[in-house]
């Protein structure tokens, strides 16, 4: 059931600062603003800057992985979410089990995240953040997986809906019901065809 991804970026690297000028007012005016590293970096990092100086909450997730990731990266993301792979890239750490999830999510806290999230597939994730420096884990459902292609990203997008319509819900909430929608994904073939409208998700994620 792992998925092997290959990225062919095309218009993405086109984004550049002056796109960002001209969305600016949407950018600064937003709930959450969402970035990830298939775009030029140094433009997903502008963006983040842009949101956080409007006191727009941020959430970054840093796929495709870079080694060498800008260590402002860290500090201009309100949530930084990684999958085990980009842990892996990110801190030299191989992700096998929790014990090693909760390491990853010491060191980027160290690093200045506010609150991490390792994604761990079948087995849910792995939060941690500076003001709550006990690791919490918080599982998944058993699902038949068919294609899990694409599930950190309905993960992350479910997230960020929690935190524009729902922002009164706890962090572990939130995380356990973005937990859920990333389930259904899984169970359907595809990428963008598997995400689930609202009217196909249980009401109780409402």
């Amino acid at each position: 059931g792992q998925n092997v991804i290959v990225i062919v970026p095309g218009a993405n690297l086109l984004l550049d600062f002056e796109d960002l000028k001209r969305a600016s007012d949407v950018i600064c005016k937003a709930k959450v603003v969402v970035c990830q590293l298939e775009i030029t970096p140094s433009v997903s990092l502008e963006a983040l800057k842009m949101a956080r100086a409007s006191g727009v909450k941020t959430l970054f997730n840093p796929a495709p992985a870079l080694a060498d990731l800008d260590p402002q990266f860290y500090t201009c993301s309100d949530i930084f979410c990684c999958n085990e792979t980009e842990a892996e890239i990110l801190t030299g750490i191989p992700v096998g089990n929790l014990e090693d999830a909760e390491k990853v999510g010491r060191m980027l806290l160290e690093r200045g995240c506010k609150l991490v999230i390792v994604t761990l597939g079948a087995e849910g994730c792995m939060m941690i953040s500076g003001d709550k420096p006990i690791p919490k884990h918080v599982p998944a459902g058993k699902v038949r997986a068919v294609d899990t292609t694409g599930a950190g990203d309905s993960f992350v997008g479910a997230l960020a809906f929690y935190l524009a319509y729902y922002p009164k819900l706890s962090m572990e909430e939130m995380i356990r019901k973005s937990n859920r929608v990333a389930s259904v994904s899984v169970e359907a073939q595809g990428t963008q065809s598997s995400y689930p409208y609202r009217k196909d998700l249980p009401q109780d994620l409402f």
